[in-house]
């Protein structure tokens, strides 16, 4: 069996992302399920998420309604406590430099754009239905990479994920020198899924009991409030964007 809970996994809370599948795992092993000792942790996420042994995992919304939604059952989301949002739910915010002297996305029509990955619904769908146009700079890798691109003067604005960019602020010296412009609507958080349906139920339980009895410094750490269940009907209502390129040569 596989384990993975990838999209927070920031070095900063490793020890407690740890810690919350210590939870889980034990609270799955009560039950008589095999958990395994530790996650999984690889830069090829989407094998892991394809594994037919993926025991829990952690996708980002869009691969959900691009992919996964036929192949994995969804569980719910974590709710990472972020203010003026739905339990279980998130949003982007619209980063620049605070040397910017524009002060709202409106006045950000066709400046320069860096995102995560294609396949992020935080950096890139956020981007692609904002209501301004931007142009694209190119994809960082990450949204500690997408900063550190604003930082050098690479591009003007991103979207970064409200709780990602919580981390940043929280262990990285990369938020200095930022400003938020403009931020998104609140989408359902990043879905914790299984391909062992059967074990849905356990998982519900143990998800949300791992949660409640984690160690306050640990439930800081991630910001973690508890858990929601969210249908896949909520998932499947959210746009899905063009790709960058065809989203190039549209606003061109």
């Amino acid at each position: 069996m596989i384990a993975t809970l990838p999209m927070y996994d920031h070095p900063g809370v490793r020890e407690a992302t740890d810690a919350l599948w210590a939870a889980i795992r034990d609270r799955l092993r009560a039950e008589g399920i095999v958990a395994p000792d530790e996650l999984s942790r690889s830069d090829d996420l989407f094998a892991l998420w394809r594994s037919p042994d993926l025991l829990l995992g952690q996708i980002c919304g869009l691969p959900v309604r691009t992919e996964f939604h036929a192949s994995v059952t969804l569980l719910g989301a974590i709710d990472y406590g972020l203010e003026d949002t739905p339990a279980g739910h998130y949003h982007s915010l619209f980063v620049v430099r605070d040397s910017d002297p524009r002060s709202q996305l409106a006045e950000f029509e066709g400046a320069s754009l860096v995102y995560n990955e294609a396949v992020s619904h935080s950096g890139w769908a956020v981007a692609a239905f904002a209501p301004v146009r931007f142009r694209i700079c190119r994809e960082t890798g990450s949204h500690r990479d997408s900063v550190r691109a604003l930082g050098d003067g690479e591009a003007e604005i991103a979207a970064i994920d409200a709780i990602s960019w919580r981390l940043i602020q929280a262990h990285t010296d990369l938020a200095r020198g930022m400003k938020i412009v403009g931020r998104s609507a609140a989408t359902p958080g990043q879905a914790l899924v299984t391909a062992q349906p059967q074990l849905a139920g356990a998982l519900l339980r143990a998800i949300a009991g791992g949660i409640a009895d984690l160690a306050e410094q640990h439930r800081t750490a991630l910001g973690a409030r508890g858990f929601v269940e969210i249908p896949l009907s909520d998932y499947m209502a959210v746009p899905i964007p063009p790709d960058p390129e065809a989203y190039a040569l549209e606003y061109a």
